[in-house]
């Protein structure tokens, strides 16, 4: 099949349910949104077509952005259909960077998740395909009953490997760049692997401040397997991140179950109820615009730092302008390439990436990637 017909076959197929437009911001949004908009600003249309008539744009938080012959829906599994810029191996290795991790697992180069969308909890596996396509398979008897659940799991997938950026001017810029030419040519076709959940982005930066990514993986561990929920398909035990809701109403001394700072727990704890009650959404941080408003928006928030919004701007919000410049893990590859004995300073930092304007993300994404 052709693309053109692939891509008009695919949009005449899937669609949600309903979209609900938000009149306020002139957007509309599919029913799995993370958006939050008041009832009495919103209106159903029954198709895109209907909202885009009536002059809405589509959201950027959710389905609708899908783009149009981006995937096939085979019901038991789905295929994405991926750019000639992305290798799966690269970013299998990546996934691979530790043994603690507890929300994927790898197996003959295949990845294993579960995912909670609505009420379903499908458990995917993720694999190479032909003719560059992903092939997303349900495992036992998780496949989604409903299109659009199945829809939003293509969604995340695209998301988490960032499959919808043109990433070719970064290349470029790359090719004669000193610290970038080498690891673009080593991990050519590596995304920014990302963190789609706000909650989960966020409460990884503040676990992570200040302690090596060992420990860190370790405190995500107790998290997850002390709040979050478990689901057992083909002999294997899937866990799936807590909600906002469920760490909100836990008191400190729930949380001593981490072994953890108390500060952190409170950090943890507020993020959870302002993420919970919608008064921080990732909705709110895309509106505004750009990575300084959200950076300016997310350091108003008590235990989150320059470092943890950069960090979250990279991973779950994906502006490219991203940069944590204070990062250790920058500063040690920086290092390393440059054959120094010393880190360098933020000011040689400033000028030595003076040429990545607009892709700050993905250099730092790739110069990170030299130290696993």
């Amino acid at each position: 099949m052709s693309t053109t017909c692939r891509q008009e076959t695919m949009h005449s197929v899937w669609d949600a349910p309903y979209f609900t437009g938000v009149t306020t911001m002139n957007i509309y949004c599919t029913p799995w949104c993370g958006g939050h908009p008041k009832p009495e600003n919103t209106i159903r249309f029954h198709t895109r077509e209907e909202a885009e008539l009536a002059g809405y744009r589509p959201c950027r938080n959710c389905c609708s952005t899908l783009p149009r012959g981006s995937w096939e829906d085979h019901k038991h599994e789905i295929k994405l259909f991926i750019p000639a810029e992305f290798n799966f191996e690269e970013n299998v290795k990546y996934l691979l960077r530790s043994s603690n991790e507890c929300l994927h697992r790898i197996d003959n180069n295949r990845i294993y998740k579960s995912l909670s969308v609505a009420d379903e909890t499908p458990v995917i596996e993720i694999r190479a395909g032909d003719c560059r396509e992903l092939v997303v398979r349900f495992l036992g008897d998780t496949a989604p009953s409903r299109k659009w659940v199945r829809a939003e799991v293509a969604r995340y997938v695209r998301e988490w490997f960032d499959l919808d950026r043109d990433i070719v001017p970064f290349y470029r810029l790359a090719e004669s760049d000193p610290l970038l030419k080498g690891p673009v040519q080593s991990f050519r076709g590596l995304r920014t692997v990302g963190i789609p959940d706000l909650f989960e982005a966020v409460t990884w930066g503040i676990l992570g401040q200040q302690i090596n990514l060992t420990y860190a993986y370790t405190l995500k561990r107790r998290l997850v397997e002390n709040f979050g929920r478990s689901v057992d398909c083909e002999g294997e035990t899937y866990w799936i991140y807590p909600t906002p809701d469920k760490i909100a109403a836990c008191s400190v001394e729930d949380l001593a179950v981490l072994r953890m700072t108390v500060k952190k727990c409170e950090y943890l704890i507020d993020t959870a109820k302002r993420i919970a009650s919608g008064e921080l959404s990732k909705l709110g941080l895309l509106q505004t615009g750009s990575h300084q408003a959200a950076e300016k928006m997310l350091t108003s928030i008590r235990g989150i730092g320059p470092w943890t919004a950069n960090y979250v701007s990279m991973r779950c919000l994906r502006f490219p302008s991203a940069f944590p410049i204070d990062d250790v893990g920058l500063h040690n590859a920086m290092k390393h390439i440059l054959g120094r004995d010393s880190k360098p300073s933020k000011a040689e930092i400033r000028q030595l990436s003076a040429g990545w304007s607009g892709w700050e993300s993905y250099a730092t994404f790739y110069l990170w990637r030299v130290l696993y």
